[in-house]
């Protein structure tokens, strides 16, 4: 599914136009992304959690030279899906 897909979705649904749900989910993700991008956690009741985490700096090697190299900290993005989800999906 595309951002398009869903667009369409939510204009069909609501019965609005295309150019205001168009406006509506591009407004919904570039909220979750700013969320996201200051670290917050994103917790949506019966669908999941998006939770920002820190990996520290660690030893790692080249695979093709073999040279020992540092991999540097970062923020990596998960999620986590609800039991509800898990278990419509699953049924």
């Amino acid at each position: 599914m595309t951002k398009a897909d869903i667009v369409e979705r939510v204009s069909d649904r609501c019965g609005i136009s295309k150019k205001d749900s168009i406006e509506m989910v591009e407004l919904v993700f570039s909220i979750l992304k700013n969320t996201l991008e200051i670290g917050e956690d994103i917790k949506i009741s019966g669908f999941g959690k998006f939770e920002i985490k820190n990996k520290h700096a660690r030893k790692g090697r080249n695979p093709q030279t073999g040279d020992a190299i540092t991999i540097e900290a970062r923020r990596i993005l998960t999620f986590k899906p609800s039991t509800i989800l898990k278990n419509n999906i699953n049924s």
